[in-house]
């Protein structure tokens, strides 16, 4: 028989018993978990599953079957003695030599003794007798025929171990085999057979936890399943690997500029560094500082790669070179996809790439809601991205070589990140630069070194060699800085401060309408700012009817909205359906697989609006975009009403343009006043138009006096407010608004007042 002997740590477990520090066995009850106990645990169930017996749940009692076919073989005799014991096996058990059978039969007759002299009857023992011979030959009969070899043999129980299992365990383990017990709850139920902890050792983790939630030896039987799978994926593995920001001082500039040589002498590691820099540390020598770090790195001969705003999503082009084919299982995906980092010549760093490539796409697959499709399309990114910019940063590698790749502006989102936690995972240096603290970078990465600052700069470029660089002075910036305390959150705004906005539909008394025609924006209800986002109240309305059946005062009211910032359409329709349109012709080609093509549009030599201001061009594209996708518009993705909105929207007269350049979303807004005054239904064109001017800030009215439907045909959401003012009236001329003059009598009143 072997002694129990203490270990030392976990992997002496795997020793032969020739080389362990003393010859013995070892017999242990796991009852915390940590990153070691778990790493151990499946390193050892792997090994009891193949040349061992686990356990999971409770072993089952004999049956009537394993009953009937032992008194078969043996008959029902029994004798409390060793060597009865001894000959019984050896009928039993034939394939056990006369070592491990003497060593299993002193066993079993020292565990009956004991239980003898607890008092047990001799049935009782007869019971306990049989029940063991049962377990040693229908469980453990693949191990007892290799107790005491130098390999030794493993048993491993799961969960709360009875009495009688404990006692054959232990007679096993004393005639040369190793145990553990993993025991999810504690020790409590084990100290009731065992508690004085003669037959085991409890293992102390200090770094040990509760069990997660759920784990069981079925999860790691799946890890075990996941990593062969893997090892299928990932074919021969790389000799190195990465060692990422573990040797930098924190000293940004230092860091990169270190040459590669000396950051450290392992043969088996390429040392790259990982920085996200949020903020700067002095807004006037920043720029040139970045001019500086980029000088010192060409001139080391470094590759390098730097990309402004965003990393631009893959042309069709690109999608079409990557390799791929219809795929029903993660790993036949990752499988198939590999095929696409062939041009990697250099056979080291591809086994590095490919390695990188699949731990990636394996991290992603894991994210809440990923599914096969969203997961391909994912993987094809990155190839398409990696291929974009490998001739520049890692061409013809020869190790320990880095390339650098340097972000300006932060990741927008969860692509970009992916792609930059994967190139931080090869001979890469990567630098995300945010210095504008308003603009989020969505990365999270457990490499990352993170370096925060609390001045804070609006700079969209990295400043580069040959280009136009501009450094702002200290006064400039003293001014920047003078401007946010003024135009933050203090209801006063610089002029144009803002680019984007959205619109708010006044719900308003006809009445009101005349009071909040001329007021600024910011002084209606309901106006905001929210992240350089204006929200715009304005009026969008029908008046239908004459007020008090008065024609001249009629004229008169609609004159007195008359500013310099509106427009009047006096007849319908405003513009034609048959109107010469020069977009179209090419309207099809702006709007494809349910996106607007901005950058053909802003190509094309029919694009009107290139004059104008950037953020309102892109403002006016936003709300064009709105119109489709919300469908705004009857007829839009039914019968090509979309390509229709597309002409409209890009042909707007230059009266209109020129408001639209002018407009600043915080003050005046442009007016638009559509006179219908016969039965006319306004045309799909119109409708457009009138809805364009109202989603980009236009006041919009309809004065329609029939109180006709001669303006809801074409809309299919969002309806122009209606007023019910008065009197219906028909066959009404449109006078000259400017020749309208007051009475003498009304002048007199209105000095009065």
């Amino acid at each position: 028989m072997l002694e129990h002997k203490k270990i030392q740590k976990l992997d002496d477990y795997f020793n032969e018993l020739a080389k362990r520090a003393e010859k013995g066995v070892y017999f242990y009850r796991i009852n915390s978990y940590s990153a070691e106990t778990a790493g151990f645990i499946k390193k050892y169930y792997d090994l009891a599953r193949k040349t061992g017996v686990v356990i999971e749940g409770k072993i089952a009692n004999p049956d009537e079957k394993n009953l009937a076919y032992y008194n078969e073989i043996m008959g029902m005799d029994f004798e409390m003695s060793s060597a009865f014991i001894n000959k019984s096996m050896k009928k039993w058990l034939p394939r056990m030599n006369d070592y491990q059978r003497q060593s299993v039969a002193e066993s079993v007759y020292s565990s009956l003794e004991r239980m003898a002299k607890a008092g047990k009857t001799e049935n009782m023992l007869k019971n306990a007798y049989i029940k063991f011979m049962c377990w040693l030959y229908y469980k453990f009969e693949r191990i007892t025929n290799r107790l005491g070899e130098n390999t030794v043999p493993k048993i491993l129980y799961e969960g709360e171990i009875g009495s009688y299992e404990l006692m054959l365990i232990s007679i096993l383990s004393d005639a040369g085999c190793d145990v553990v017990l993993l025991q999810y709850k504690g020790d409590a139920a084990y100290l009731k057979n065992d508690p004085e902890s003669k037959l085991s050792f409890e293992y102390k983790d200090n770094n040990g936890v509760s069990f997660p939630e759920g784990y069981c030896l079925k999860k790691v039987r799946e890890e075990l399943q996941t990593d062969a799978n893997n090892e299928r994926l990932y074919g021969t593995l790389p000799p190195i690997k990465n060692c990422t920001n573990a040797w930098i001082s924190g000293n940004l500039f230092e860091d990169f500029e270190k040459a590669v040589t000396v950051r450290g002498d392992d043969r088996n590691f390429y040392y790259n560094c990982f920085y996200r820099v949020n903020g700067v540390e002095d807004k006037v020598t920043y720029a040139n500082e970045l001019l500086k770090f980029q000088q010192e790195l060409k001139k080391s001969k470094r590759n390098i790669v730097i990309v402004n705003s965003c990393i631009e999503r893959p042309t069709p082009e690109e999608i079409a070179g990557i390799k791929r084919e219809n795929y029903e299982k993660q790993e036949q995906m990752l499988m198939g996809l590999c095929v696409n980092l062939n041009f990697i010549s250099d056979t080291e760093l591809r086994r590095i790439v490919r390695k990188n490539f699949i731990d990636s796409i394996i991290a992603e697959s894991k994210k809440a809601g990923m599914n096969l499709n969203r997961l391909s399309n994912k993987a094809v990114y990155l190839l398409c991205w990696l291929r974009r910019y490998w001739s520049a940063l890692l061409p013809n590698w020869k190790m320990p070589e880095t390339g650098c790749f340097i972000y300006m502006g932060g990741c927008k989102n969860e692509n970009e990140a992916m792609f930059l936690s994967f190139l931080a995972r090869l001979p890469v240096d990567v630098l995300i630069l945010c210095p504008n603290l308003n603009v989020r970078c969505v990365l999270e990465d457990k490499l990352l070194y993170e370096v925060n600052y609390t001045e804070s700069i609006a700079m969209d470029s990295y400043p580069e060699e040959n280009s136009q660089l501009s450094i702002g002075t200290a006064a400039y910036h003293a001014e920047r800085e003078l401007d946010s305390l003024i135009y933050q959150e203090t209801g006063i705004y610089r002029n144009m401060q803002y680019g984007s906005a959205n619109v708010i539909n006044l719900q308003t008394m006809y009445e009101e309408i005349k009071i909040l025609w001329k007021e600024e924006l910011k002084y209606r209800p309901n106006f905001s700012t929210v992240d350089g986002i204006v929200n715009m109240p304005v009026i969008f309305a029908k008046i239908s009817g004459v007020k008090d059946g008065n024609v001249p005062q009629y004229w008169l009211s609609l004159k007195e909205l008359i500013t310099p910032e509106t427009i009047v359409a006096t007849k319908a329709p405003y513009i034609s359906p048959t109107a010469d349109n020069p977009l179209k012709v090419c309207a099809a080609e702006f709007y494809k697989n349910g996106r607007l093509q901005r950058k053909r549009i802003k190509n094309h030599p029919n694009y009107q609006y290139g004059i104008l201001r950037e953020e309102i061009q892109d403002f006016m594209l936003d709300k064009l975009e709105l119109i489709i996708k919300k469908k705004l518009i009857k007829g839009i993705g039914e019968n090509g009403s979309e390509y229709n909105v597309i002409a409209q929207v890009l042909n707007l007269p230059k009266p209109m343009l020129r408001l639209i350049q002018n407009f600043d979303f915080t003050k005046k807004n442009p007016k638009f006043i559509y006179i219908n005054t016969a039965e006319t239904v306004i045309s799909q064109e119109d409708t457009i138009l009138t809805l364009f001017l109202h989603l980009i800030g236009f006041d919009v009215l309809f004065f329609v006096p029939t109180g006709y439907r001669s303006v809801e045909k074409f809309f299919n959401a969002q309806l122009p407010e209606e007023h019910q003012v008065g009197e219906y009236k028909y066959d009404l001329l449109v006078p000259d608004l400017n020749s309208i003059r007051h009475s003498w009598l009304d002048n007199i009143f209105k000095r009065g007042n």
